[in-house]
């Protein structure tokens, strides 16, 4: 080999080491182009999809999880907000990536790794409600200890036999941007039938 072959092959040594060692800071400032995105989910007292609460009473505790998955390419904060509802009043509009107009009873405030999970327990105790004639009206609420005033009413519904109303979760992020929340486009709700 002659003096130009070594200086091609000691070129091209160091090239290769530059860029090997320089690949995490070009990681950091050229993310990976796959998809960011939020899971949430709920599972019932048992941390499985199964055995959520359904027919419920007027002062009897019940349990659920509540979870957020990051998938968001870095650390990300959430807001989770607790909402209850009835039948006719409005969920999200998924379509249009609107909340609830609703407001919340509830809220956990948590930082979430990217590719890392966070999950809590929510327990939730009708403190009142009362039957008139075909309603029924929930009067307050207690989540996780605290109690609210919901004053929500539902007509008998004949279809399926029942007052339902609606515990769901929505899930916002924290926009630098505009420092401050806004909504994330995924909500999960678990129905009730208030047995009075």
């Amino acid at each position: 080999m002659n003096l130009d072959d070594y200086r091609t092959v000691f070129a091209s040594v160091f090239l290769v080491a530059i860029l090997v060692s320089s690949s995490p800071v070009i990681s950091f400032y050229w993310p990976s182009g796959g998809e960011r995105f939020s899971e949430l989910w709920i599972l019932g007292p048992g941390r499985m999809a199964e055995d959520y609460p359904f027919n419920v009473r007027v002062g009897m505790e019940y349990s659920v999880f509540v979870g957020v998955g990051c998938h968001m390419g870095g650390l990300t904060y959430y807001r989770v907000c607790v909402k209850f509802r009835n039948q006719s009043q409005p969920l999200p509009n998924a379509t249009a990536g609107v909340a609830s107009p609703l407001p919340p009873l509830y809220e956990f405030h948590v930082f979430v790794a990217d590719e890392m999970a966070w999950e809590s327990r929510v327990n939730f105790t009708v403190l009142d409600a009362v039957r008139l004639g075909n309603t029924t009206c929930v009067r307050y609420l207690s989540i996780n200890g605290v109690g609210f005033e919901v004053n929500s009413t539902a007509a008998w519904d004949s279809e399926y036999g029942g007052f339902f109303y609606q515990v769901f979760f929505e899930l916002w992020t924290y926009d630098t941007a505009v420092s401050g929340f806004q909504y994330h486009n995924r909500f999960v709700g678990l129905w009730l039938n208030m047995t009075v």
